[in-house]
């Protein structure tokens, strides 16, 4: 190319420039569309998408970020699940009908409550080498019962030593909303018979001075082991009331389960509470049934439902015996709070024999547990959401 015609050609460059960069110049004509394609062909990669930043998932910190985000979902899932596991196997029965391996202390309600302590000399110290063994038959009594006590010392071995009881007093504890004064009533201990140097005592509220009494009655015992002088007590809640007598029991199999009626004739109206037990054909013990309700005067009957999937579940060989009722009327904003029904002991009523098909295996429903299995399972189903989330 001849060097006039270059000039030329760079003059028209110029111009074209010249008319894109100065202000007012119409350069729709002149602008050609292909250098600009060019020119955005040309961009580097790197200019087009911006770097990673610290935040970025793509980064290492970023990854260990969402790791412990699953991370902390995953546990949450776990707990979730366990949670609702849990919940749904402790409440598919009834609260008034469940396995009585739950409340081994309900097993044999009406053993004595027994008492292993040191000694102890009227200065409050432990006597050396002897322990004093005591029993009682029950703390709560109403109306005429009676309550029987024991005592006994042993050695440090746990073989019997002589002791004497050189006096026993029941008296009640002074209590700040009624006049105190009320005299002592002596109670003898004599020789059980037992041959381990067991003495016992019983007392009898109704009848030894305390008939109009309601509250706690206290037995103090003085020891005497061999010259060494001692004393242990036992206290007794009192309440004169006798609310209401058994007269009675039938059952019914309804809706799947197993209802025992405790027939009774009430003189007290107000919220009673019984619990009974339900042995097997072997004399194993499966069930704890109970019963928590107002009642009102008159002939009365309490429901104890045997809870079909209970028996579904546990298999019992029938007939199925109901044993060792007890039952009191709560007396509320009062001391005593309760006022007991008498004991019965033992076998109370047998059952008919049936087939476990004839019970429901279907899970206990009420409002409460149907809502709290909904709050659960959303709690699961969010957990596994977030969780698949993370690991997309």
């Amino acid at each position: 190319m001849s060097r006039p015609l270059l000039f030329v050609v760079a003059g028209a460059a110029v111009a074209v420039l010249v008319g894109v960069l100065l202000p007012g110049g119409d350069t729709t004509a002149v602008v050609p569309s292909k250098p600009v394609a060019v020119a955005q062909a040309t961009v580097p990669a790197s200019a087009a998408r911006p770097g990673p930043t610290a935040s970025s998932p793509y980064t290492v910190d970023g990854l260990r970020a969402r790791q412990a985000l699953l991370t902390l979902w995953q546990g949450r899932l776990k707990r979730a699940e366990d949670t609702l596991v849990s919940y749904q196997r402790s409440t598919r029965y009834p609260h008034e009908a469940r396995p009585l391996s739950e409340h081994p202390d309900q097993v044999r309600p009406f053993d004595p409550i027994a008492d292993d302590i040191p000694l102890r000399t009227p200065g409050g110290e432990p006597a050396k080498g002897v322990r004093v063994r005591t029993t009682q038959d029950r703390v709560f009594a109403s109306g005429s019962e009676s309550v029987r006590f024991t005592v006994r010392a042993v050695d440090s071995e746990g073989k019997p030593v002589p002791l004497l009881v050189t006096r026993a007093a029941a008296f009640d504890l002074p209590d700040p909303r009624q006049v105190a004064g009320r005299p002592q009533a002596p109670v003898n201990f004599v020789d059980a018979g037992s041959g381990d140097g067991t003495l016992s005592a019983v007392l009898q509220p109704s009848t030894q001075g305390f008939a109009d009494f309601a509250g706690t009655i206290r037995l103090q015992v003085y020891l005497n082991q061999d010259g060494q002088l001692g004393n242990v007590y036992f206290d007794v809640v009192y309440q004169p009331l006798v609310p209401a007598e058994w007269a009675g029991a039938r059952e019914s199999l309804s809706n799947g389960s197993l209802d025992f009626y405790l027939k009774a004739r009430v003189a007290q109206a107000g919220r009673y509470v019984v619990s009974a037990r339900v042995d097997d054909a072997n004399g194993k013990p499966f069930a704890l049934l109970s019963f928590n309700d107002e009642v009102g005067v008159g002939p009365q009957e309490f429901r104890l439902t045997l809870f079909g999937k209970l028996v579904r579940d546990t298999a019992p060989v029938f007939p199925l015996t109901l044993r060792d009722v007890q039952g009191f009327l709560l007396v509320p904003d009062k001391f005593p709070d309760r006022a007991m029904m008498p004991r019965l002991p033992g076998g109370v009523y047998t059952s008919r024999s049936y087939a476990l098909t004839s019970f429901a295996d279907t899970e206990w429903s009420s409002e409460e547990r149907d809502r709290y299995l909904a709050e659960l399972n959303k709690d699961v189903s969010e957990s596994k959401r977030q969780v698949e989330e993370l690991t997309r």
